[in-house]
C-alpha cells in the first residue's frame, strides 16, 4: 500500500495551494520536503507511542455489589492490593472500592469492628476468622461510583493525567460495552516509564 505522502501529485499541491487563496512563496518540491519530514516525524512520534493496553493488568480481581465488606478485606489483603473493581453480572463495571473508602466507612461509622477485624486478619490464619464486621455491610454500600475509566488504545500519558488530577491510584479498563478488560495503577504507568528510558 502506498504511503500517504506518495498518494499526492502536483495538481493536488497545486489545487490546495490556490484553495489557500493567499500567496505562499514556497515551491511544490519544498511544500513535498515538509510532508515527507512531517510524515517521518509522526511515524516516530506513533512508534514511542505506548497504549493502556500494552501495560494493563489483565487478570483482574473484581467483586459483584454483594460482595460483603468482610469478604472484600480478605480479598484486598490476601492479594495485596489497596483497590478492586465492582462488576455487575455482565462484567460491566459499575464502581470501585479502595483502602481509602474503607477507611473512609470507619471514619463515618459505616463499618465499626473495622480495627479489630484487621488485627484478626493481619495476624491469624484466614480460615480461622470467624468474627465478622458489624452490620454486614457490602460493597455496594462504600463503593465509589460512578467510575472513572480509561479505553484500551488510551495513551499512557493521557491515563496518567487522569491519575494525577483526579488523585487516583488506578483506572479499570474497559472496552466499547464498558466491560473490564484489565486494570492500570500508577505502578504500571511507572514501570512503563521506567521501560521506555
Amino acid at each position: 500500500m502506498k504511503e500517504p505522502l506518495l498518494w499526492i501529485e502536483d495538481e493536488d499541491i497545486r489545487a490546495a495551494l490556490k484553495d489557500m487563496q493567499t500567496y505562499l512563496d514556497i515551491t511544490e518540491e519544498d511544500l513535498k520536503k515538509i510532508f515527507q519530514l512531517a510524515l517521518e516525524h509522526a511515524k516516530r512520534r506513533l512508534k514511542k507511542r505506548i497504549l493502556v493496553k500494552d501495560v494493563m493488568t489483565k487478570n483482574v480481581i473484581a467483586v459483584k455489589k454483594d460482595t460483603k465488606v468482610r469478604e472484600l478485606i480478605e480479598i484486598l489483603t490476601k492479594n495485596r492490593i489497596s483497590g478492586i473493581p465492582v462488576v455487575d453480572e455482565e462484567n460491566r463495571v459499575i464502581g470501585i472500592v479502595s483502602e481509602a473508602d474503607l477507611l473512609f466507612a470507619t471514619k463515618t461509622g459505616k463499618i465499626r469492628g473495622l480495627r479489630e477485624f484487621l488485627k484478626r486478619l493481619i495476624g491469624e490464619e484466614y480460615s480461622t476468622l470467624a468474627t465478622p464486621l458489624s452490620g454486614d455491610l457490602k460493597v455496594e454500600d462504600i463503593m465509589t461510583s460512578p467510575v472513572i475509566t480509561a479505553s484500551p488504545d488510551m495513551d499512557i500519558e493521557e491515563a496518567s493525567k487522569i491519575l494525577s488530577e483526579k488523585k487516583i491510584k488506578r483506572l479499570p479498563v474497559v472496552d466499547e460495552n464498558g466491560k473490564l478488560i484489565g486494570i492500570i495503577t500508577r505502578h504500571d504507568l511507572v514501570s512503563a516509564i521506567g521501560y521506555e528510558a
